[in-house]
């Protein structure tokens, strides 16, 4: 820590957590990119520090709690490159996995798991979407700093941190889709189940209320020493049953 003496500085250093960002000072300057680091195909953050002096670069190591001398800038970009690259190719394997759960959503093959699959996606790429927002934003003024705006290597490095960055965002606007696909399809198997229970009270609405009618437990009932009593009480429910299953019949049938 020997270059830094200003407490906030420092603060923004030591703080895993601080946001991507870009701090000039007269004497150097700190660039801080807190990127995703893919591990085990899990999403973590990892929070790098970089201080530039006399264009040279140095790389803050959080076991030993100070910086360590990494090089010319052709050497953090080298550094940024490899992990830049990493996130890439992660982004991919999201977009493929994305695609195949879109195939099998197509053929109406829905996963019991698609709901606990479609969550963890949309947390991964929520939080690589977010972290690249802030390092496009610390990357692209640290370039304007250095006045690199003709350097390949960097603007090249440059539209990769932007690239993931639409990857994310490209990648969720289609898990939002799917997302919205599955709950249609949801509910149009949530809306045929409930039709079918409609016709089926509808068709034992009759049944049910000349049951109830001639189950009274009371007298004068008519049918009651009728011999074939239960016969006619069955006959009467089914012609009640008829102009039912015709109104059902004819909203089917439009």
């Amino acid at each position: 820590m020997k270059f830094l003496k200003n407490k906030y500085l420092i603060d923004d250093i030591l703080n895993k957590d601080h946001p991507s960002d870009f701090e000039p000072t007269k004497e150097f300057s700190l660039l801080i990119l807190r990127l995703p680091y893919i591990k085990d195909d899990n999403v973590e953050v990892y929070s790098y520090g970089f201080l530039i002096r006399n264009d040279e670069v140095y790389i803050f190591n959080r076991k030993t709690q100070d910086f360590e001398k990494l090089g010319s800038l052709e050497k953090l970009y080298d550094y940024l490159d490899i992990r830049i690259d990493k996130i890439l190719v992660k982004l991919n394997k999201f977009h493929m996995q994305i695609a195949k759960i879109e195939d099998n959503l197509y053929e109406n093959n829905i996963s019991k798991s698609f709901p606990n699959e479609w969550l963890k996606l949309k947390k991964d790429l929520v939080l690589i979407e977010r972290l690249m927002a802030h390092a496009m934003i610390a990357f692209e003024r640290f370039i304007k700093y250095y006045k690199l705006q003709d350097n390949f290597a960097f603007m090249d490095l440059n539209e990769h941190i932007n690239r993931s960055f639409r990857f994310a965002r490209n990648a969720i606007e289609k898990l939002d889709y799917l997302y919205e696909f599955f709950k249609a399809k949801q509910d149009e198997k949530m809306n045929k189940i409930m039709f079918i229970l409609t016709i089926l009270s509808g068709i034992f609405l009759p049944l049910t209320l000349v049951t109830g009618f001639f189950g009274m437990n009371t007298g004068g009932l008519p049918l009651t020493h009728d011999p074939y009593g239960t016969i006619k009480a069955i006959i009467i429910a089914f012609i009640l049953d008829i102009p039912i299953i015709y109104i059902i019949w004819k909203n089917m049938k439009n």
